[in-house]
């Protein structure tokens, strides 16, 4: 992103399964009276086999899991993991796993909204506080304890500061935390609290994307292209600095305009509308888009270069092309197929605790750091030689203890996950059923 936050990617709350094909209720003759998409339709060199004279049609697959956007999920998590860790802007190019997060999270708005809107914002917001707020006792509790008062605050200061506490509540805005707190020689650096809140600005996006899906989603129905396009021209004039909108408003403004076309293409997804265009249309356009986005980037680098973090527009254009692709290749697998079903109970456990990973993981890259400094004192560690092997590989070090310590607040909080959704609690939700004669397991399923 473009305002000093950490970086990475948001997860969609589990809730209410992926179907395994999509809605597609305007695929129709495009010419037809009452089509809103008169888009042209992929060509085929024969028409559409159909069962032969005297058969019985097959049976109709059931609903459940879209196992490639459980995939997706699951990479752009462990691809936030390892930026945060080892820092490589270039991964912002590699797989911009906010756009597709976003991309994500709009297409199963848009499926859910063929109930009531209002039940669905209200479930959606349900499953996405309470793990929030097993997050925000824990940080609130480290930051009083260390002794910061939001009063005194030089940031926030008098009763504004006690005010933005309500934003640890409900995530409406930008949450107060301190940029330095504790001690410098402490278990944990100082300014490990605008690491930790850092992930929030991601739930703040999210809330607003659902406040306004029944809006969008009107407006995508209405007007699909329009609705599509123009989150790309409001980054051009607010994440370029054309239009200067000061403060957090304008962070939350700039969020909205950035992985707004990517929550859009989520419904365009959803409604059928990408599976219209042909394919070697939508790839060569998206390609296009994606290239104006390096060209960008080449002329804006940021402080830290190539981190598309810093580029909105870049972040906006490459997002856009790159969720493009994805979602016109999207195969709707009910299972992992050949050797990456080998991954299923990783895939299926981290789509159960996405908010869970999400929220906690930058905590816990800092909490590495002071146990690996333990080896430090091991006896067979006070060579020279030793001490430079480790320090080498410190980042390594920390890569390696971060997932264990991830799996431990799993099991410590993510059940809170379960609670929220209304599910039975769940220590580890990857899929294996129980043993024989048992009910079966149930299974769902800083910026990137």
């Amino acid at each position: 992103m473009t305002h000093g936050y950490t970086t990475g990617t948001g997860p969609e709350p589990a809730g209410a399964p992926y179907g395994t094909s999509y809605g597609t209720p305007y695929a129709a003759d495009p010419n037809a009276a009452g089509t809103p998409y008169a888009v042209p339709q992929q060509r085929t060199t024969e028409p559409p086999a159909g069962p032969a004279a005297g058969a019985a049609p097959a049976p109709a697959r059931k609903p459940g899991r879209d196992r490639y956007l459980d995939l997706l999920r699951s990479i752009a998590l462990v691809r936030v993991v390892v930026y945060h860790l080892f820092g490589w802007a270039w991964l912002t190019v590699l797989f911009p796993s906010m756009g597709v997060m976003f991309a994500l999270a709009g297409s199963l708005m848009a499926r859910s909204l063929k109930r009531p809107a209002l039940s669905v914002i209200r479930g959606r917001v349900r499953r996405l506080l309470p793990p929030m707020w097993a997050f925000a006792v824990f940080v609130l509790a480290m930051m009083f304890a260390n002794g910061w008062n939001p009063t005194e605050d030089p940031d926030h200061g008098d009763t504004w500061g006690l005010i933005g506490l309500f934003n640890y509540l409900v995530p409406i805005g930008a949450p107060p935390y301190p940029w330095h707190v504790g001690s410098q020689s402490g278990l944990l650096e100082d300014t490990w609290a605008v690491q930790a809140a850092g992930p929030l600005w991601y739930l703040r996006a999210y809330l607003w994307f659902v406040i306004a899906s029944p809006l969008l989603l009107w407006l995508f129905r209405k007007a699909p292209w329009p609705t599509l396009l123009a989150p790309l021209g409001l980054t051009a004039i607010v994440g370029t600095g054309l239009v200067k909108i000061p403060g957090e408003t304008g962070n939350a403004v700039t969020d909205f305009a950035v992985y707004g076309g990517c929550w859009v293409l989520g419904f365009a997804h959803h409604e059928g509308l990408l599976k219209q265009i042909p394919r070697y249309v939508s790839v060569s356009c998206a390609a296009l888009v994606m290239a104006f986005g390096l060209w960008w980037a080449s002329n804006h680098l940021g402080p830290d270069g190539w981190d598309l973090n810093d580029i909105p527009l870049a972040q906006a254009t490459w997002s856009f092309g790159f969720v493009v692709i994805l979602l016109q290749y999207s195969p709707s697998w009910q299972e992992l197929p050949g050797r990456l079903a080998r991954w299923d109970k990783l895939v299926t456990l981290s789509n159960n605790r996405a908010v869970t990973i999400y929220l906690w993981h930058n905590l816990l890259i800092m909490a590495t750091v002071p146990i690996i400094d333990l080896a430090y004192k091991l006896p067979f560690m006070q060579s020279e030689r030793a001490v430079g092997a480790l320090d080498g590989a410190y980042t390594i070090w920390m890569f390696a203890l971060v997932w264990p310590l991830i799996g431990l607040m799993v099991l410590a909080v993510g059940w809170v996950e379960d609670l929220a959704a209304k599910r039975r609690p769940r220590l580890w939700p990857n899929g294996t059923k129980r043993a024989a004669g048992g009910r079966p397991g149930a299974r769902a399923a800083h910026r990137g």
